[in-house]
């Protein structure tokens, strides 16, 4: 099997790749988060109250990149 591609088909596909790209990348940035367990969903809840400083809640984000999500989606809806 062999791929042929004309000049003006790959130029079509670089100048296309970075919106399907970046459409992509925002469907997957708007996908609802996964559910987070007890303790998660508690420590969220904390930090949306105010009761976690933002550089202890940073260490939980890095080590639970999911904890952002779930902030961020909270935060679009109200």
């Amino acid at each position: 099997m062999s791929i042929h591609l004309t000049v003006s088909d790959l130029t079509r596909n670089l100048f296309h790749s970075p919106r399907n790209l970046f459409h992509s990348l925002r469907l997957d940035h708007e996908r609802a988060p996964r559910p987070l367990s007890p303790e998660q969903s508690l420590l969220l809840e904390c930090y949306l109250a105010g009761q976690i400083p933002e550089s202890a809640w940073s260490d939980y984000v890095f080590e639970t990149p999911e904890l952002a999500r779930h902030v961020n989606a909270r935060r679009r809806q109200h």
